[in-house]
């Protein structure tokens, strides 16, 4: 199992996200106090770790589906997501990630 924990900044939501691996399918569950990611939880629920990592074709559902459902599209969240898909997967190293930023 991978993991991700996912702090979004300002609006004050955190997101983990678990991943399993089952084959080629990664099995992804959310722990959530945000709405908008909870229904983003329940469109994606598997995914095809391969799909997640390239921009080729239609992409990342994970991006197409949070899109959908997301109100913010700085939202960190999707990121986060495949991050830890692609961890699951074996296609990434687990290693911190962040955004600061600042206006001076």
């Amino acid at each position: 199992m991978a993991s991700a924990e996912i702090d979004s900044g300002i609006c004050g939501f955190c997101t983990t996200v678990r991943t399993t691996s089952e084959g080629r399918t990664v099995r992804v569950e959310f722990e959530t106090e945000c709405g908008y990611v909870e229904r983003l939880a329940e469109a994606l629920t598997e995914v095809d770790p391969f799909r997640e990592i390239s921009y080729r074709g239609e992409g990342p559902v994970t991006l197409r589906l949070a899109a959908e459902h997301l109100a913010h599209p700085a939202c960190p969240v999707p990121a986060g997501i495949i991050k830890a898909i692609e961890v699951e997967a074996g296609l990434a190293l687990p290693e911190d990630a962040s955004i600061k930023p600042r206006k001076d």
